[in-house]
This record gives C-alpha cells, sequence and structure tokens, in this order.
C-alpha cells in the first residue's frame, strides 16, 4: 500500500513540476524582474528598513521578515539541497541560486499586493494574502478559494511532515540515536505550547532562533570547507560546468542530465524560499509600515538571505564533499548533509543536528500561520483552534513515518498546486504592481505615507464592492 501511494505522488509531482510548471514560475520570476525593473538592486537599501517600525499594523518589519524566514529556512535548506544534489547533480546548486535571485522580485510582488488587500477579521486582526488578493483584486472569489484550500494542504506537506520526518531521520543516525516517536513528541510538545501564544507568539520565538540558528549552521558550513579547503574551488567550477552541460557520473556524484539539474534546482529552490507560492505574503499583511513598497522591498530580502546565501553555501558544501571524498554515497539525498558534515567528525554532525531541529521547529510555527490564515479565510476564525490540534498531530505522525520518500513527493504536489492561482494573480495585477512601484520605488517617496494602506479605507472599499 505505501509503495504504492509514494509511486502515485511521484508521477503526480513528476508531472506537475514538468516543463509546464518551470516555464510558469521561472517566467513569472524573469517577466517581474523586467517589467519592475530588477528591484532586486535595493537589496541593501531595503535591509536598512529591518527595524524601522512607522505606521499601521500589529508586527514589525523585522518580525515578519524572520516569521517568513523561519517558516522558509528549513529541511529545504539543507535535506531539499541534499536531495537535488543527489538527484540531479552539482548544477542543481546553480538553478537553485537563480530561483531565489529571481525570486526575489516574485517575493516582492506578491506581499506587494497583499498589503494593497489587507483586511480585517471579526476579532479586529490583521489578514492577508493571496486568497484576499486574488477575492478584492481581481475578484475571482473561487480561485481563491482553491488557494486557500491548496495553502492548508501544502502547510502539512511543505511545513510539518517533511520537517518533522527530516530531522527525526537525522536525530536517529546521530550520535544521539533518538528514536522517531521521541523526536515527535517532543517536537509536537514545543510547537503546541508556542501556538497558544498566536501570531505575537510565534513572532518572538522566530526573532529570538532565527538568526542564531542561522549563523550556527553557516559556521558549520564554513568549518567544513575549511577542511576539505583544496576541493573547494574545483567544486564550484564543478557547478558551473554541470549546470549547463550533462554531467558524467564520477568519484561521488551520479550522471544527470541539463533538463534534471535544471528542474531539480528550480523545484527545490521552490521549496526552500517559496516565492511565487503565496505563502510569505500572508505573514506580511499585519505588518507595521506607511506604504505597500517598503513592506515588499522588506519582505523580498528573504529569499536572498534563504535561497542565494545559505542554500547555496550548502551546495557548495555538499559538492565540495562529494569531491573530495569520492566514499561518500550522493544517492540517499536525505542523509548526504550528514554523511558530510560527518567528514569533520563529531563537531559538524553535532553543529547539524542542532541547526537542523532549530530549523525544524521555526518552520513547523511559520507555517503553522500560514495554514491557519488560509483555513481562517474558509471558514472563519472558529477553525483555529481544531486546525492547531491537527497540526501538532501531524508533527508527531510526521516524526515516525518511515518512507520520507512519500512526504516529499506530497509536499511537492501541494506546492506546485498552490503556486499556480498566485503566479496567475501576480501576472494579472501587473498594472497596480507598476503604479505602486513608479510612485514610491522609482519616484523615491518610500517613506511617505499611503492612506490607502490603512484599514479603514479597505473596509470602505469593502463597501463599495458590495
Amino acid at each position: 500500500m505505501v509503495e504504492c501511494i509514494d509511486k502515485a505522488l511521484e508521477a503526480c509531482s513528476g508531472f506537475l513540476w514538468g516543463y509546464i510548471l518551470l516555464f510558469c514560475l521561472l517566467g513569472t520570476h524573469l517577466y517581474l524582474t523586467l517589467v519592475l525593473r530588477f528591484p532586486q538592486r535595493y537589496l541593501l537599501r531595503a535591509m536598512g528598513y529591518y527595524f524601522k517600525r512607522t505606521g499601521h499594523g500589529q508586527i514589525s518589519h523585522f518580525s515578519s521578515l524572520m516569521v517568513s524566514l523561519a517558516a522558509n529556512v528549513g529541511t529545504g535548506n539543507i535535506i531539499g539541497v541534499a536531495v537535488a544534489v543527489a538527484t540531479g547533480g552539482p548544477g542543481a546548486v546553480f538553478w537553485c541560486m537563480v530561483t531565489g535571485l529571481l525570486g526575489m522580485t516574485t517575493r516582492y510582488a506578491e506581499c506587494l499586493l497583499t498589503l494593497c488587500h489587507r483586511r480585517r477579521d471579526e476579532h479586529g486582526q490583521i489578514v492577508g494574502g493571496p486568497m484576499y488578493v486574488l477575492e478584492h483584486g481581481m475578484h475571482c472569489k473561487w480561485l481563491a478559494v482553491v488557494f486557500a484550500v491548496f495553502t492548508a494542504i501544502a502547510a502539512f506537506g511543505i511545513g510539518n511532515l517533511t520537517q518533522a520526518n527530516a530531522v527525526s531521520a537525522v536525530l536517529r543516525e546521530s550520535a544521539l540515536q533518538v528514536e522517531p516517536w521521541v523526536t515527535g513528541l517532543i517536537l509536537s510538545v514545543l510547537v503546541g505550547t508556542v501556538l497558544l501564544g498566536g501570531l505575537r507568539g510565534v513572532a518572538r520565538t522566530c526573532v529570538a532562533c532565527v538568526p542564531s540558528m542561522a549563523l550556527l549552521y553557516l559556521a558549520g558550513c564554513v568549518l567544513v570547507l575549511a577542511a576539505h579547503a583544496d576541493a573547494v574551488w574545483p567544486a564550484i567550477c564543478l557547478i558551473m560546468d554541470s549546470a549547463f552541460s550533462p554531467q558524467a557520473a564520477t568519484g561521488g556524484f551520479i550522471g544527470s542530465t541539463l533538463m534534471l539539474a535544471m528542474r531539480t534546482g528550480v523545484q527545490r529552490g521552490l521549496f526552500s524560499n517559496e516565492a511565487g507560492m503565496g505563502s510569505s505574503p500572508i505573514v506580511a499583511a499585519p505588518v507595521q509600515t506607511p506604504n505597500a513598497v517598503q513592506q515588499a522591498l522588506v519582505a523580498s530580502t528573504g529569499p536572498f538571505w534563504d535561497t542565494v546565501v545559505i542554500c547555496t553555501l550548502t551546495g557548495i558544501t555538499l559538492t565540495t564533499c562529494l569531491y573530495a571524498e569520492p566514499s561518500i554515497a550522493a544517492a540517499d539525498g536525505s542523509l548526504l548533509s550528514f554523511h558530510a558534515f560527518g567528514t569533520i567528525g563529531a563537531l559538524g554532525s553535532g553543529m547539524l543536528t542542532i541547526a537542523l531541529a532549530a530549523f525544524v521547529v521555526s518552520t513547523l510555527l511559520g507555517w503553522s500561520y500560514f495554514g491557519e490564515r488560509a483555513l481562517q479565510y474558509l471558514g472563519g476564525v472558529k477553525l483555529i483552534t481544531p486546525y492547531r490540534v491537527v497540526w501538532v498531530a501531524a508533527v508527531f505522525v510526521g516524526s515516525v513515518i518511515p518512507k520520507s520518500g512519500i512526504v516529499w513527493n506530497f509536499a511537492d504536489c501541494a506546492n506546485a498546486l498552490m503556486a499556480l492561482p498566485n503566479l496567475i494573480c501576480l501576472v494579472a495585477l501587473t498594472p497596480t504592481l507598476l503604479q505602486q512601484t513608479r510612485h514610491y520605488l522609482w519616484g523615491n517617496r518610500l517613506d511617505e505615507v499611503d492612506p490607502g494602506i490603512f484599514l479603514e479605507t479597505a473596509e470602505r472599499e469593502d463597501v463599495r464592492d458590495n
């Protein structure tokens, strides 16, 4: 039965992630980058707004970014990149990085639209996301419902089952030899406790954990690279060569085609930073900001840190280890990172284990909020508490599932189905993106207050719409 489910999900994932979705995803990234004149060039300026708190909202720019990164920076950066290298060869690392760079524009666009169409719920809390943009911006209620349904489902794939499954596998193989059920129980208790505090509780936890866990992981990568310093440059050259030509099976590598390298790299890039999926804009809605463009710029830095920095460094580290240590088995992508960090002994394995565990907890928290808001859109706030109960239970289930291929294929299918409505929305509302960007970004008015960003204006628009 398990084998049949795995094969069905694998076939569905292969179909969804064929040429059509790759074209839609990269095409939208590239289209928006050209139309919006490369907003990536404002990266440093965007970072300058991290700690500014002006305007109407519930959380700061930095808190929103940390929750977004908490959801994005997870097993996709470690296990996902390893799977990409094992499946698509070293060239997948390059295409993963390209997806991150181009995805910065898409994240900018989807967060900008979310701020333009955010609303209040029945308890007065600020909510938003592509479902509200689809309903109030495109006036396409049915597509908004489709997106919300896919988001609620995808949350259990990308943000829950895969995360718990990956960390339980690593802890089982580590020196600690923790049983999966123990990992599941501990994760469930931690996640359930934090969720009691709502958005602010999640935000406080992410602000405290995300920077430190990222620095710990990056330090581990640097130590591994330092231990194999002679192989670093050859590994980088191999990544670049493999990105544009078929890679023959040599040493610890498997052979791969150009299309396979591109497909796996783009696929894991999206899984990691989620640009174009429409998840991160959900946490951008409650931000304190004078205008939509300022927060959109801050949000656009997420894929840079997540994919361009962390995923690329992970890919270089793994490729370097495979180049220097041909005895490492590249076929099992789920444990490749563990074996690579293990080349520097218990220190490397310990750093990876701690970082991965922290990544998983933060991702579980971030995606729980995304799923909650999608379900709230469908049925109101009364569904939030039951959803949290199911969410915590799924954490335990994900930890004890023996076959990781099932949850990874499920996550890939859910990602694809979630991305399509959001990509349609981004292209259809290009005039709004241009109008806002032209006035605030190109016109150098990023600190100007936009009256339309306040909820009272949005509520008056609701009255006119009805």
